[in-house]
């Protein structure tokens, strides 16, 4: 029985060292990374700019004659039109300035036709030698005062009667009625600070923003003139506050020809269609600038690392890792880069990690790794 017990502990001994032999001498799987072949392709990248949003025409309304408002015709946030009458300032004392202003004209019109018969009748006494000359030059200059006097009285009717409608307060344009700072009662004038009430025609919309004085440079670079950049620029798009895009797309129709001295940018204008009326004077949102490029060499952001600044990928040259600066457009999408400079077509790139190789690394690409795969299988089933 002794013998047995110590026969069956020698043959387990005898298999668990076979066992360990056999897992030293398993290969050790090697490190497989993404490699990419570097091609020519389309890419169309998006540039966001915050922008200021502003009706094409926005009017401040002020009345042109002091007085009390007496009536508010319209409702605050109400649609108005050109000509509609929005509030009445009281009309006493401007209709009674226009009646003596008639009665004053009247007035002149009477000693015109006076001054006129005098000058007739001493003119013919005057050829008779029955008046002197004294007479006559007397009757002409009464005649010359009263032509004068009813100019000025015709002048001031007109005054009057303009005063007059002032006392009605119209809209100059279509467009939306903000909120209103006064009410019935309120003594206004012309130089009140605060509007009686800001129409704004949002039919359509700009949007203001600044562009940065070297984009603006590349973009007259590309097009050459900035009279050409408004004709072929793309249209663009408009992200309101809430994140969403806005259904109409614009166009850029204005770009200021000064840079600005604090901001060092160009102040840039699109216009939208807004015949829904969602967007609204003074709100907000960002332009969208779609670039679109052409046979140009896109790599994925992972594949790359910097230093100091400067970018670079991993090429794979005779199997291994070797360090590439390269240079790449401003513009990117966030996920990939466009590579100016650095890379040609045909050349094979570590696809992601980069910044986890060091230079030299041999580089086996998990496609070529998959034979390999198969025979350390083998090697274990025939361990098994």
């Amino acid at each position: 029985m002794k013998r047995t017990a110590i026969a069956i502990l020698l043959l387990c001994g005898l298999l668990a060292t076979a066992c360990k032999e056999g897992t030293k001498t398993a290969p050790k799987g090697d490190t497989l990374y993404e490699t990419l072949e570097v091609t020519l392709g389309d890419r169309t990248l998006s540039t966001g700019y915050s922008a200021a949003i502003s009706g094409v025409q926005t009017v401040e309304i002020r009345p042109q004659v002091s007085g009390m408002i007496t009536d508010i015709l319209i409702e605050e946030g109400e649609s108005v039109r050109k000509g509609q009458v929005l509030f009445i300032i009281d009309q006493t004392p401007y209709k009674a300035a226009y009646e003596i202003a008639v009665a004053n004209v009247k007035s002149a019109e009477a000693s015109l036709s006076t001054a006129k018969l005098i000058y007739e009748s001493n003119k013919k006494l005057y050829e008779q030698d029955v008046v002197s000359e004294f007479d006559l030059m007397t009757a002409q200059n009464d005649l010359t005062d009263a032509e004068a006097r009813l100019t000025l009285c015709k002048a001031e009717e007109v005054n009057a009667s303009n005063n007059l409608s002032y006392t009605e307060v119209r809209s100059p344009v279509n467009g939306v009625a903000s909120m209103i700072p006064y009410r019935v009662g309120a003594l206004v004038s012309s130089s009140i600070t605060q509007p009686l009430v800001t129409v704004s025609d949002d039919s359509r919309v700009y949007a203001y923003f600044s562009m940065a004085e070297n984009q603006m440079l590349d973009m007259v670079k590309q097009y050459g003139s900035l009279k050409e950049a408004i004709k072929q620029m793309p249209e663009v798009e408009l992200m309101m506050s809430n994140g969403d895009i806005y259904e109409h797309t614009g166009k850029i129709n204005a770009i200021s020809g000064t840079i600005s001295e604090s901001t060092g940018a160009v102040s840039i204008r699109a216009v939208f269609n807004n015949r829904n009326h969602l967007l609204r004077n003074g709100g907000s949102g960002t332009i969208i600038i779609p670039t679109t490029i052409n046979d140009c060499i896109a790599i994925p952001q992972a594949a790359t690392f910097e230093l100091q600044d400067r970018i670079f990928v991993y090429k794979v040259v005779d199997g291994k890792a070797s360090a590439t600066e390269i240079h790449v457009t401003p513009q990117n999408n966030g996920i990939e880069y466009i590579v100016t400079d650095g890379l040609k077509v045909g050349d094979i790139i570590v696809a992601e990690g980069a910044g986890l190789i060091k230079e030299g690394t041999v580089i086996k690409s998990k496609s070529a790794a998959e034979p390999q795969q198969d025979d350390t299988l083998a090697v274990k089933e025939g361990q098994e």
